[in-house]
């Protein structure tokens, strides 16, 4: 340490942080890597970990686990060696999954039978971004509230409507630990490092990561704030009002009535700040939601075109098409196991 460090730092700085193997730490993560995988997700859950062992003592290893040992590739085509097959490690004090796009493509019973078998003999078993829908599936999150990517909300309460969705950025009770992937997984990582050995711990791991803990109202207000603060009042209404009607579908002009503004006036507001007219907006959420049905759960492309508000379904094939590229057949093709 320089002659200039502070003296009241809790704890030591090594300059080499240990890496600890399985077995050696007071802690084992396995961590199943589900192909398409988000990276960002993978860091922001292990560099916690890493960071606490920086401060004195071997308390976390970790051990990234594949369904069949290869490597896998993440969203962002980066190719990452695991150590592990998943059925053979995933024993220990947690087991975390990581996915992102397509989470149930490559996922088998086989594999959901390894996550019930943990979660039978009381292992904490967990899952960020998508992974969610890969936990309930296997019927590992019924009477737990669960937080995932906001996104795939929408699809998880149509497939699993009994199961209560959180609006927290990560929910971690019991022996269930969930959240929307990113940087909801430092938070979440040090919950549990506060949870085990103490605040000032906790804080110091979170200052080294240069990173701010708020409450969950906090985070939440600051990033609506972000959103939103550079549109103009109309505007926030409308995209609220479409947001609420997805599937009943309304008029713009009838939009227009309700929030108090001329539809000249709307027009010119949504092609400044988005390029779109408010009707090409509106039916840009209303395909974007059905793609989000379609790509995260079972629903059939009949249900995905009327819940989003479509009545016929040639043209709910052909404007979704010429948005995504791909027939809707084909999303819901790859959302089916």
């Amino acid at each position: 340490m320089s002659e200039n460090a502070r003296t009241d730092w809790p704890y030591p700085r090594p300059e080499q942080p240990p890496v600890p193997k399985p077995g050696d730490a007071a802690h084992t993560v396995n961590v199943w890597l589900v192909p398409n995988f988000s990276m960002l997700t993978l860091f922001c859950l292990l560099e916690p970990l890493r960071v606490a062992n920086r401060f004195g003592r071997e308390l976390f290893a970790w051990r990234l686990l594949s369904a069949d040992g290869d490597p896998v590739v993440a969203s962002n085509g980066v190719r990452i060696e695991v150590e592990g097959v998943l059925a053979e490690h995933a024993l220990g004090d947690l087991l975390m999954v990581i996915s992102s796009y397509e989470a149930e493509v490559s996922v088998t019973s086989a594999e959901r039978a390894v996550l019930r078998h943990v979660a039978a003999h009381g292992g904490r078993v967990g899952g960020l971004d998508t992974a969610p829908f890969i936990l309930a599936r296997a019927g590992l999150l019924d009477q737990h509230r669960v937080a995932l990517h906001w996104e795939s909300v929408p699809a998880f309460r149509a497939e699993f409507p009994h199961i209560s969705v959180s609006e927290a950025r990560f929910e971690f009770a019991g022996q269930r630990l969930t959240g929307s992937g990113g940087a909801a997984g430092i938070d979440m990582m040090l919950q549990w490092i506060e949870h085990d050995y103490g605040p000032a711990l906790a804080n110091a791991v979170g200052r080294q990561l240069v990173h701010q803990r708020v409450s969950e109202e906090e985070a939440w207000k600051a990033g609506a704030a972000r959103t939103l603060e550079d549109l103009p009042r109309s505007v926030v209404r409308a995209l609220a009002v479409m947001e609420t009607h997805l599937d009943q579908v309304l008029s713009i002009p009838e939009i227009c009535r309700l929030i108090g503004q001329s539809q000249r006036q709307l027009t010119r507001l949504f092609m400044a700040h988005f390029g779109e007219t408010p009707k090409q907006c509106y039916v840009g959420m209303r395909l974007d939601y059905a793609r989000r049905l379609l790509a995260d759960s079972r629903c059939r492309v009949t249900e995905a075109a009327l819940t989003s508000g479509f009545a016929h379904l040639a043209h709910f094939s052909r404007v979704y098409q010429a948005r995504f590229g791909e027939r809707p057949s084909a999303t819901a093709e790859r959302g089916t196991v």
